[in-house]
């Protein structure tokens, strides 16, 4: 070794003792060291002396410049005297004790830990091994090892492994040497390669001979064994060794936990559990944990914990185990594939449904659910895939974010595929077809009556109706069912058919004020009037009316009375069950014996609301299942809550209580009723009425729910149905609930949910309605449940619905419910519906309302898979003359094209679509002055046999629409081919939109934001290298984002994100953007939870901020207008002062600055929320609903993944 020369720092005097010490030292380095020895013992023994009785000496050593601790090296590495390297070793344990890392890594950048580790070699070699020495070195090596990186490498290359094994293995009862032995080779087990070689040396054992039960005495010693025995088992080679121990290790637990009353010792409690949280890993260890009792075990202790909140790391760990251990089951269903099928006359050539239709058809009767047969296409997988991953991170995502943020991979990083592309793909001759949908473009307006201007553009006549009946669904209008032996077999009894009430029966009419009148019907053969009525709406009584179903003949109560006005000014309309009744008897006998039904008019509240010609929109609607019930909801209509909903405060303790209630059902089996209630695959009878179950349907437009169990007498596991055409995307549900007892506490557990996380966990809320709320006066879906939370669970996906990933399982989200009412139908769904006839019946609406100065038409833009039109709406405003000037500045106009609902569950899409409606199509002259500014085509429904059969995520295709715009099918997409050639049209005739946006829904983000494209922004995340003209780039594509951000109170500019990813190239926001050139393509992205920012700040979002999102909207459309036009700023100054003032009043919180902050912070939750049993979970690959920079969670939901409680 070359001697280092003494240099001294400036702040340290040349005659300091210890550098005088020091240079003499570096003097005797070489020869005259081994020569006389003496003299070096003496230096160092004062240097030693000199450090333990002087700070300064310590920080002379250490400081910037000295080489002193190069001298001290050098003199251990050349001398043999024993006294000389035992003074060197106290002297290093002096000076890295105290300091901090800083000095360690001096050490460990000056060579210390391999001096060290070949002294611990040399050492060894001794007989016999000076055990002071070995003390020292391997207190020394204790300190640095953790500090070093390479430590572990260091230690095998060097040999040093085997030394400190053998050490232990010879000095088990000298607990003084025993102690940094450990320490030293907890560090050594932190690199999985040494941690198998010790494994193979039998240290798992020799460390399971260390730990034992219950003991006042050693316990530092017994900490240290059980976190190097925790590092030695994450290797799964280890694991395996260790499954023999399992009941030793649980017996020790036990022992220690009913010993500890005091709960001094939780380290080692919890050290236990860490050790068999890893050997559980593998599939070996799980099956030991569970034949040793493991499951009742930790149930027992942890909830003898509970009660002691310091406890809670303990609780939580043993949470973690038991979940993990608990045996993997299938879902209870005959197949994962949809219930519901749909034959395609096309095919995919490969893919998911290509795969899916390569799979033997059909389902097995219900008795087989448990039996696998040879095709079964769902199958328990216990692999121990992706588990080792649960040994470096106890909760799953935070990695996931942690690399989200340290680079994303999936940005496009070819400039070529960042520029918008110059040449069409199709022939003009090929587009011309499409010109019919854009006669605005060459009408004349010649035989245009402008005296009574609405004669002249007329919409497309609407589809024929279908004469199938439509039936308001009712659980009490389903015949009584009783789960027998038939039913087993997939086969219904046949009691006596109820009728059910044709809606084609019932003529509704309503006085000149607006309220109901009278109910009229019309004779239907086969069925009394009064009693076919009564049948039909039976289901639904008041409080304190007479028993359902009740008299003989039942009758409809009519009247000539006007009815009463209930709360809120919405009028009643009588009807229901009960003794037949004259209008006189009916004057003189309020209410009868029977039940009243009272149908809310909402007439004045809901302008665009009609339950009669919503029905009618129903016939004309096709399904897959044929339905032919409407939901009462959708009938009823929803009027917005005027109180506030705030984003719900998490309960301290919830997802562990429901944990542990999910546990109970394999610690005591015999609770549980594990009773269908409800199945959809028996659909003879999919529904089990025995009178103690509550009743479940979802056979109406949009609902989603395949089948129902009951658990216990209060609890029930739902399972959704997927897409048609896949066998995944159960996020969506829309059903009905009756038959509830009030003041039950209800839980209910979604137990198919697939994405990782969800905001249920921050906040969201399910939806609700009654309907004894709304014929109260109150229909209206409100934010309910308790005790919400969303975790993994024990039943394990298919790798075939995983994409090909093993050992994947499902999550449950679950809530729990007090209901209020008697005799009460209620319904729960994700978000609020907007189905598709709802949609129809809006448009028919908005044309009624159509005024002069509004040019309005609606096309059929294609007809669907499932036979449903596509509507394309053009809305401008009419010329104001047909003056050659007029007509010119009528066809200029630029164009703006909208699009909604590509994903069927992202119905707040649909929301803010109809407030974008409702805004153009209004009176206002904001409005007036939108629509002489730009021409709109809106698609708004792209996706309508999704949303009709209650899919999440596809069409009947099977697939994502928003991943088939780079080249879709005209027969599997027809409504995403016809949309884009529409595009690819304009772009033909240079008329590409202006703006192009396509409002969807977030599922894991708060607030409302926009994903656009930028070469610039997409750039700058990666590595590229490009020069400035390259680069050059109109930042134009900020400006709509920066207006909505100022006027928007939901609106969120730290939330939007103009990158460019791979995954999303095939989605319309960037096919848009790169084949039709236009600038500003975006996807809107409004939250299905609520806000964290602006003026809405706590609250859960709803139907009347949505629409009102989609209002502003419009208002910043004709700002960037203005902000684009100065010609038009000058000529309409009048306008611009209205739209001033509607900004004011509307966005005051805009002023203040801390309105829209950029950060994300949410709070942290004092319990620790442990979303899985297994970390490493998928990434999620959400549509374009999904940040680039946060596929799973915002920044701030992931801290609040800890490993730790706060």
């Amino acid at each position: 070794m070359n001697k280092p020369k003494m240099t001294t720092d400036k702040g340290v005097p040349s005659n300091s003792r210890v550098l005088m010490l020091l240079g003499q030292l570096e003097k005797l380095n070489g020869e005259s060291m081994l020569a006389d020895p003496e003299i070096t013992r003496q230096i160092t023994a004062k240097i030693l002396h000199l450090i333990q009785t002087q700070e300064k000496t310590r920080k002379d050593i250490m400081s910037k410049g000295s080489s002193g601790m190069e001298v001290i090296l050098a003199t251990l590495e050349n001398t043999r005297d024993l006294q000389t390297i035992l003074n060197i070793l106290y002297i290093l344990n002096e000076l890295l004790t105290v300091g901090g890392g800083r000095r360690i890594g001096v050490f460990v950048s000056k060579g210390g830990t391999g001096i060290l580790l070949q002294l611990v070699l040399s050492a060894s070699k001794e007989s016999p091994p000076s055990e002071e020495v070995m003390l020292q070195l391997h207190s020394v090596l204790a300190k640095v090892g953790p500090k070093d990186r390479k430590f572990g490498v260091k230690a095998r290359l060097n040999g040093a492994l085997n030394v400190t094994v053998n050490l232990l293995k010879q000095n088990l009862q000298n607990h003084k040497l025993l102690l940094p032995c450990l320490l030293v080779l907890r560090v050594y087990s932190s690199n999985s390669v040494n941690a198998v070689s010790l494994g193979k040396n039998g240290v798992v054992e020799l460390m399971l001979k260390i730990i034992g039960p219950y003991s006042k005495k050693n316990t530092s010693l017994l900490k240290v064994s059980l976190d190097t025995l925790g590092a030695l088992l994450k290797s799964k080679t280890n694991a395996r060794r260790a499954v023999v121990h399992v009941p030793v290790l649980l017996y020790i637990y036990q022992d220690w936990h009913r010993n500890d009353t005091f709960h001094r010792h939780m380290l080692i409690r919890k050290g236990v559990l860490g050790c068999l949280k890893n050997i559980t890993n593998s599939k070996l260890g799980r099956k030991a944990f569970i034949d040793a009792d493991g499951m009742r075990i930790l149930y027992n202790t942890s909830t003898e914990c509970l009660p002691v909140r310091t406890l809670d790391p303990l609780i939580n760990t043993s949470s973690l185990i038991m979940r993990k251990c608990f045996p993997k089951n299938r879902l209870p269903l005959p197949t994962i594939k949809s219930v519901f099928h749909h034959q395609l006359l096309h095919v995919p050539a490969g893919g998911p449904v290509a795969q899916l239709y390569n799979q033997p058809p059909g389902g097995v009767p219900i008795y087989q659910f448990y039996t696998k047969p040879p095709w079964v296409d769902d199958v328990v997988d216990d692999s121990d895939d992706n588990e080792d991953a649960e040994a470096e991170n106890d909760t799953e995502n935070e990695e996931e974010e942690k690399n989200n943020h340290a680079g994303n991979d999936d940005i496009e990083t070819d400039i070529n595929k960042l520029r918008p592309k110059e040449t069409h793909s199709r022939p003009f001759e090929e587009l011309k077809i499409y010109e019919r949908f854009f006669m605005e473009l060459s009408e004349d307006f010649q035989v245009f009556n402008f005296d009574n201007p609405k004669r002249g553009v007329t919409a497309t006549p609407a589809a024929p109706k279908s004469h199938r009946p439509i039936i308001v669904p009712t659980s009490q209008a389903l015949p009584p069912k009783h789960p027998t032996a038939a039913i087993l077999q997939g086969e219904c009894p046949h009691p006596a058919p109820v009728p059910r009430l044709d809606l084609d029966t019932i003529n509704i009419t309503k006085d000149q004020d607006g309220c109901c009148d009278h109910t009229h019907t019309r004779p239907h053969p086969g069925a009394g009037l009064e009693q076919e009525l009564v049948q039909g709406l039976e289901r639904v009584s008041l409080d304190g009316a007479g028993p359902r179903g009740g008299g003989g003949g039942g009758g409809v109560n009519r009247h000539n009375r006007q009815p009463p006005l209930l709360a809120g000014g919405v009028a009643a309309r009588p009807g229901g069950g009960g003794q037949e009744m004259l209008a006189e008897e009916w004057a003189e006998e309020e209410g009868g014996e029977g039940a009243v039904l009272e149908v809310p008019d909402t007439a004045l509240l809901l302008p665009l609301h009609d339950p009669d010609l919503y029905v009618e929109m129903v016939k004309s609607t096709r399904s897959v299942p044929q339905y032919s019930e409407v939901a009462y909801p959708d009938y009823f209509g929803h009027v917005a809550p005027t109180f506030r909903e705030h984003i719900l405060e998490r309960v301290y303790g919830v997802q562990r209580t429901k944990i542990f209630q999910d546990i109970e059902r394999l610690i005591h089996p015999n609770d549980i009723l594990d009773k269908v209630v409800y199945d959809l695959d028996i659909q003879s009878c999919p529904v089990v009425d025995d009178g103690e179950s509550l009743k479940f349907n979802s056979q109406f437009e949009s609902g989603n729910l395949r089948k129902a169990v009951q658990v216990r007498k209060f609890e029930y596991d739902l399972v959704l149905n997927s897409d048609i055409n896949s066998n995944h995307y159960h996020q969506w549900f829309y059903f009905e609930v009756s038959g509830m007892r009030v003041g039950a506490p209800y839980r209910f557990n979604i137990i198919n949910c697939e994405k990782s996380n969800s905001q249920f966990n921050y906040g969201m809320q399910v939806l609700m309605y009654s309907v004894q709320e709304a014929i109260s006066g109150r229909p209206r879906w409100i934010r309910t449940g308790t005790d919400i939370c969303y975790y993994k669970n024990h039943f394990s996906r298919s790798s075939i619905a995983a994409g090909g990933q093993k050992g994947k399982s499902y999550y449950t989200m679950t809530f729990s419910m007090i209901f209020n009412h008697k005799d009460d139908v209620c319904y729960f769904a994700y978000h609020y519906p907007y189905t598709y006839s709802t949609l129809k019946m809006h448009l028919q609406k908005l044309e009624a309302l159509r005024t002069p100065q509004i040019y309005m038409r609606q096309d059929v833009l294609c007809e669907t898979l499932g036979g449903n039109s596509c509507p394309l709406l053009t809305i401008t405003a009419m010329p104001e003359s047909t003056s050659n000037d007029q007509i010119c500045l009528f066809r200029n106009r630029p164009l703006v094209f909208l699009s909604a609902r590509v994903h069927p569950g992202e119905t707040n899409a649909s929301w803010v679509m109809k407030g974008t409606l409702e805004f153009l199509m209004g009176s206002s002259p904001l409005a007036q002055s939108l629509r002489e500014a730009y021409i709109f085509k809106i698609v708004p429904m792209l996706n309508p046999d999704g949303v009709v059969n209650g899919n999440h995520r596809c069409s009947l295709s099977g697939e994502d629409l928003n991943r088939q715009w780079q080249s879709p099918s005209p027969e599997l997409h027809p409504t995403i081919y016809h949309t884009k050639s529409l595009l690819q049209y304009l772009a033909a005739i240079q008329r590409a939109p202006l703006v192009f946006c396509d409002y969807h829904g977030h599922s894991r983000k708060k607030n409302v934001f926009m994903y656009g494209c930028s070469l610039k922004e997409t750039v700058w995340e990666t590595n590229i290298s490009a020069t400035s003209c390259e680069l050059h780039e109109d930042l134009g594509y900020r400006t709509l984002p920066k207006i909505l951000s100022q006027m928007a109170p939901a609106f969120s500019m730290a939330s939007c994100s103009f990158v460019v990813e791979r995954s999303k190239e095939a989605t319309a926001r960037v096919v848009v953007w790169r084949e039709i050139g236009v600038q500003r393509s975006y996807t809107m992205e409004s939250t299905l939870c609520g806000c964290d920012q602006g003026k809405y700040k706590g609250l859960q979002i709803g139907t009347r901020e949505l629409e009102e999102m989609g209002a502003q909207f419009c208002v910043a459309l004709l700002r960037l207008k203005r902000l684009t036009s100065p010609l038009e700023l000058r000529k309409r100054a009048h306008l611009l002062d209205v739209e001033s003032d509607l900004m004011e009043t509307r966005c005051k919180v805009s002023s203040n600055p801390s309105t829209y902050v950029l950060e994300d912070e949410e709070h942290t939750f004092m319990e620790e929320v442990d979303y899985s049993a297994e970390s490493g979970d998928e990434a999620d690959n959400d549509p374009d609903t999904a940040d680039p920079h946060d596929n799973h969670l915002s920044d701030s939901e992931s801290n609040n993944h800890r490993d730790s409680l706060t």
